[in-house]
C-alpha cells in the first residue's frame, strides 16, 4: 500500500479552528471512503496551549453538530511536520505566513481557498480568506467557525483525490 496523503490543519494556539478543521476533516474523509489513504492531524503556531486539550466550547459546537471529538492534546507545529506534510492548511493569512517562513516547500495553503463560496483573494492579501477566530467570543462565534470549516472540507476532499490519483 502506498504512504497516505498527509494532511496537518493549524492555528494560533491548537485549541479551537485546527483541531475543529481535523476533527470535520477526519469525519468527511471517512464518509467519502479515503479515511485509510488520508492522514490529517493539527497543530499550531504557538506553544502558549501546549498540552491543553480542545477547547470546551469547540468540542461542544462539534459534538452538537454529530462529530466525535477525540482526546487530545495542543501542540506546536515542527519542521518535521511541515517536512512530511502533502498538504498545510492556514486557518489565517498570519499563520500561513509563519508557516511559509519555516519551509520552501509549496505546501502551504490557506484552508478557505477550498470553500467555493470564499471571498475572492485581492491581489496577495489572503487576510479575506482567515477563519474567524471564535476564541474571544461566545458559541455563536463557534458554530460560525465550523460552518467556515465545513464549507472547505469538500475541497479538501477533492485536492486528496486529485493529489492520490496523480500519485
Amino acid at each position: 500500500m502506498a504512504s497516505p496523503f498527509r494532511i496537518m490543519t493549524v492555528c494560533t494556539g491548537n485549541i479551537c479552528r485546527s483541531p475543529m478543521a481535523e476533527v470535520v476533516l477526519k469525519a468527511r474523509l471517512a464518509d467519502a471512503g479515503l479515511g485509510d489513504v488520508v492522514e490529517v492531524w493539527s497543530t499550531g503556531v504557538s506553544s502558549e496551549e501546549h498540552g491543553n486539550p480542545i477547547d470546551r466550547r469547540a468540542a461542544a459546537v462539534l459534538r452538537d453538530a454529530g462529530y466525535i471529538v477525540p482526546r487530545r492534546a495542543a501542540r506546536r507545529v515542527t519542521a518535521a511536520d511541515l517536512g512530511s506534510a502533502d498538504l498545510v492548511l492556514a486557518m489565517t493569512a498570519g499563520h500561513a505566513r509563519r508557516l511559509r517562513d519555516l519551509t520552501d516547500r509549496p505546501v502551504v495553503r490557506m484552508y478557505r481557498e477550498f470553500d467555493p463560496e470564499a471571498p475572492a483573494v485581492d491581489g496577495l492579501d489572503e487576510h479575506v480568506l482567515d477563519i474567524d477566530d471564535p476564541w474571544y467570543g461566545g458559541m455563536e462565534d463557534f458554530r460560525t467557525t465550523l460552518a467556515q470549516v465545513e464549507a472547505g472540507a469538500e475541497g479538501v476532499i477533492v485536492a486528496a483525490r486529485e493529489a492520490l490519483a496523480a500519485r
